[in-house]
């Protein structure tokens, strides 16, 4: 699938990520978005063919996203800690800004059917978790990170961790600042992980 996308097709997921946002992914539909961005349904289809073409034009932009996040960690010559500290702020910053992408990454149970929608949030995962992995495997060579659990178990228990805070964030309703209590979290998992 070709990754650069049109401005019309940036419309498009903006649009479809606010009628998530106002209510929910199952209002998502060609109708609704056609009648949000104000034109023919039929326009839309000559930009995406379906609604889980739209869902997987979302899944990619998030995955750029924190490919980006994760390129420019492993790139820096920092304290591994200090790497797992900025990948979650630049996460909850993400998920800050545009939060209805919960309401997408986190959509396993309505992707389930849809085995498109699925393979994308595992590559999304399995690709951030591998990239997680070299971080702190660089981080336990260096003796930053403690080293009596494998590379592997922790950054599934670091990504999972990530996953259920956001999860908590997006079931209560965006009830707290994600950003401010996702530092004091983070802080947690320094503790947890550090030698």
């Amino acid at each position: 699938m070709n990754t650069d996308i049109t401005e019309r097709q940036q419309e498009i997921i903006n649009a479809s990520l606010e009628i998530i946002a106002e209510s929910g992914i199952q209002s998502l539909t060609i109708k609704n978005l056609a009648k949000k961005i104000g034109f023919a349904e039929s326009a839309l289809y000559r930009h995406y063919e379906n609604k889980i073409q739209i869902l997987l034009a979302i899944l990619d932009f998030f995955k750029k996203n924190t490919e980006q996040f994760f390129t420019n960690q492993l790139d820096s010559n920092e304290n591994a800690l200090l790497k797992i500290e900025k990948l979650f702020q630049n996460h909850f910053k993400k998920f800050s800004t545009s939060p209805s992408l919960v309401s997408v990454i986190f959509s396993e149970e309505i992707f389930r059917n849809e085995a498109e929608l699925t393979g994308k949030v595992i590559e999304i995962m399995e690709k951030n978790i591998a990239s997680l992995k070299i971080i702190i495997e660089t981080g336990q060579s260096r003796g930053e990170i403690r080293a009596d659990i494998e590379a592997s178990h922790l950054s599934v228990m670091i990504m999972g961790s990530l996953r259920m805070f956001v999860k908590q964030w997006h079931m209560a309703n965006y009830n707290f600042n994600l950003t401010e209590k996702g530092s004091e979290f983070i802080n947690s998992i320094k503790i947890l992980i550090k030698n």
